[in-house]
């Protein structure tokens, strides 16, 4: 057995790679900080400004937000002066890093980078004793969940992802029954309702806590077509005209009762319109996919994870384009097709029907 020749440049380049790694995920969190505490908003709107200047718009305090910003001016996310000492957030990044940006706004992602961490140590026992943690231990992600996808849907919802359902909308303005499973706080729900008075939507969730707040958003926004369930989705019931999954599927303990529910729901010229990963079941087809590592984390720490704490199959990132056509397949659909919109690298969109032909509108 011959032992591989260490090859010195291709060690020093890794090394680099290792270390970058680590000055990235340090900065990962700092841009959360960021995001939360509304810093990156506040100086998109601002002049070249000094560490107090901003502190004091900001109402933050002044020793934390310098060393905050020193971590951005070396990362270049900031541009500093150091005559004027004065910092300035170039419109060009904020473009990506303010809400204003909407779905462009990546710093929205970087608070799950914590969330991961408060989890870590108990992710590794399992990692030597296998089984999984309960929603239970992830307190803050419904929150982070929500605001993340409410991006997404406030901007693309009703004039991207419902015109992928050929005469869907035009059902919809008519009037027809709709749920959405594993609705969470029933923010994909609540734009319908208001974009489709005519139309009967219901949300379900296992999260007593989503629901809750699911109800009072739709009260607050007077909603009377909107109604919330506490339900799992494996045991859904009624008949709808449509049924939608937001990046849910992969994440539940049992997705083949689901879809198989999901199946039976439906009306014979039903459409379920499921939104899910945009990868492959297969690992080699993953390498290069510009969010790849980002998904096998969070599939470690949370969606695979989390199936399996409630004793389910633990999907995670074998889940993809493949093992969704397969499994939409044996549920009964007939006719599926994955559909993407323009400028969100993150999703597939599954148009799912029983009957195998497209609805006539």
């Amino acid at each position: 057995m011959s032992v591989r020749e260490l090859d010195a440049v291709k060690q020093e380049a890794f090394g680099g790679r290792v270390l970058e790694v680590l000055n990235d995920a340090c900065l990962g969190l700092m841009t959360s900080i960021g995001h939360q505490t509304g810093l990156f908003d506040l100086m998109a709107g601002l002049a070249p400004s000094t560490g107090e200047e901003i502190a004091r718009a900001a109402g933050l305090d002044e020793r934390y937000v310098r060393e905050w910003l020193g971590c951005m001016v070396v990362a270049g996310f900031v541009e500093y002066d150091p005559e004027e000492r004065t910092y300035v957030l170039p419109p060009e990044h904020a473009a990506s890093l303010t809400r204003a940006a909407g779905p462009d706004n990546l710093a929205g992602m970087m608070p799950f980078l914590a969330m991961m961490g408060e989890v870590e140590q108990e992710l590794l026992g399992h990692f030597r004793t296998g089984g999984g943690m309960p929603y239970s231990a992830y307190p803050r992600f419904q929150r982070l969940q929500a605001e993340e996808t409410a991006r997404v849907y406030d901007l693309a919802l009703v004039d991207a992802i419902v015109p992928l359902v050929d005469g869907l909308t035009e059902r919809l303005r008519a009037g027809i029954d709709a749920v959405d499973i594993g609705t969470g706080q029933g923010h994909a729900v609540t734009v319908l309702a208001r974009a489709f008075p005519r139309s009967r939507f219901t949300g379900i969730d296992i999260s007593e806590e989503g629901i809750a707040a699911a109800r009072a958003a739709a009260a607050e926004l007077g909603l009377r077509n909107a109604r919330f369930e506490v339900a799992d989705s494996a045991t859904l019931t009624g008949e709808y005209d449509l049924v939608t999954a937001f990046d849910v599927i992969h994440d539940l303990a049992r997705p083949t009762r689901t879809l198989a529910a999901v199946a039976g729901a439906l009306r014979p010229d039903g459409v379920f319109l499921m939104g899910d990963i945009a990868a492959s079941s297969e690992l080699a087809e993953n390498i290069g996919h510009p969010l790849a590592p980002a998904l096998y984390t969070f599939s470690t720490f949370y969606c695979m994870t989390v199936s399996l704490g409630e004793g389910g199959e633990g999907l995670g990132t074998v889940w993809g384009e493949q093992t969704a056509r397969r499994m939409l397949a044996t549920a009964g659909f007939r006719s599926v097709e994955a559909k993407r919109v323009e400028g969100d690298v993150l999703n597939l969109y599954y148009v799912a029907r029983l009957d195998g032909a497209a609805a006539d509108g």
